[in-house]
């Protein structure tokens, strides 16, 4: 289902989302979006809180691969430590 209407952006560069998309998209004040520019489109979208059951899942996914890969902390923390590296070089 497609909802349409219009707003404004104020002079703070604010804007707001129509009450019945609010309703329908469930957002609460507060709740989180992100916001994508693709050419002349802008798309807002929920950022939604993974739950807890999938948190766990999430964990036990990532316990599941450092095992199978033989991982221990260390090694953790190296390729943190590379990813930090990397990520200072690319922003110089």
């Amino acid at each position: 289902m497609s909802i349409f209407d219009i707003t404004s952006v104020s002079s703070k560069g604010q804007i707001v989302i129509p009450n019945k998309i609010r309703e329908t998209m469930r957002l609460e004040p507060g709740a989180k979006l992100i916001v994508i520019q693709d050419g002349d489109n802008i798309l807002l979208k929920p950022i939604k809180e993974p739950g807890l059951d999938q948190f766990e899942k999430i964990i036990s996914l990532g316990d599941k691969i450092r095992n199978d890969l033989k991982l221990n902390q260390n090694d953790i923390h190296k390729a943190i430590d590379d990813v930090r590296k990397e990520e200072r070089a690319s922003h110089r």
